[in-house]
């Protein structure tokens, strides 16, 4: 078993939350700079990686890829339903990705993966979760984690964690809204407090953490050991180090023009020049609340090199 490195981290542990098409390569790399001691992969589908094991140049093992210039400790998250497709990709994650854990997704809400039986579907049925959990420790000697909702269905997080409760699962990270809130409504602090009761690993509270003072909040109401954030963490990458230093950080425009500028330069150096129009929506973000925010950002929609970007920020900062 690879050393477990969830207990050796300074608590609050603050970790970037999975995020399809955002917790790429180039912002694991930025939000490890600003104080993220775990940053998750984006999700990724075990059936792909089943169907396309002998081929590892494949886009499913490139989104996964490594850098070393990230600081923080790396989890790839994985979703599916096959538990033979858990098994076959955690054995390849392990070798041909070597991160330092491997997470199941048992809480995403997205019809797409609901339709697969995979994410919060999959959290619905024990069973199965069971032997998918199972499934992935006995293919790999990472430590291995679960994302999880307050509820999915009649399931809730405490009767999911009492049925991996023998399985030697190292962290939990229990996003606070139920399926059928999907991302809207408040955080159950206190199912996430009731967690700890039937979970003896690490707990992160998941969900709705845009500000410090709702990272403080959640931290005190939950007793969890940790954050995952996410959305939160969108253009505000410093928001991890906010909750570490705790107090508020006020940024210039020149600051938050060249923290943008960096992620671009780093998207077109890691996945190449065409990744700029995937980051385009990242881009929007770092616009959100701040002086002429509309005009930047129907710029900022319509680039396609890294230079436009460095461009349109500097002659934002000198308006």
């Amino acid at each position: 078993m690879k050393e477990n490195f969830w207990h050796k981290i300074k608590k609050p542990i603050l970790a970037l939350a999975p995020m399809a098409g955002f917790s790429d390569s180039p912002f694991r790399i930025i939000c490890s700079e600003y104080g993220a001691d775990v940053v998750y992969s984006e999700m990724a589908s075990v059936a792909s990686i089943f169907y396309h094991q002998k081929d590892l140049g494949h886009r499913t093992f490139d989104i996964l890829k490594f850098d070393p210039a990230q600081k923080a400790h790396y989890v790839v998250q994985i979703f599916g339903s096959e538990p033979e497709h858990f098994a076959v990709a955690a054995r390849l994650i392990e070798q041909v990705i070597k991160p330092d854990g491997i997470d199941i997704n048992f809480g995403c809400p997205v019809g797409k993966v609901i339709k697969q039986g995979a994410g919060a579907d999959l959290m619905k049925d024990l069973p199965r979760a069971r032997e998918v959990v199972k499934a992935v420790i006995e293919n790999t000697s990472l430590p291995v984690s679960v994302k999880i909702r307050a509820g999915a269905g009649a399931v809730s997080a405490s009767d999911f964690l009492d049925n991996i409760a023998d399985l030697p699962v190292s962290a939990v990270m229990i996003h606070g809204r139920t399926l059928a809130q999907g991302f809207v409504g408040e955080i159950n602090c206190e199912l996430i407090k009731e967690a700890r009761k039937h979970f003896s690993g690490i707990i992160l509270a998941n969900g709705g953490i845009d500000n410090l003072e709702q990272a403080r909040k959640i931290l005190s109401e939950s007793d969890a050991d940790g954050l995952g954030l996410a959305r939160g963490s969108l253009g505000r990458p410093w928001l991890f180090r906010e909750i570490k230093n705790d107090r508020e950080i006020n940024l210039s425009k020149q600051e938050i023009a060249a923290i943008a500028i960096r992620h671009a330069e780093l998207e077109e150096k890691l996945k190449g020049p065409g990744a700029i129009v995937e980051l385009r929506r990242h881009l929007c973000w770092y616009a959100q609340g701040i002086p002429g925010a509309s005009h930047l950002r129907s710029q900022l929609v319509k680039v396609f090199t890294s230079q436009e970007i460095k461009d349109i920020f500097n002659a934002w900062v000198e308006e």
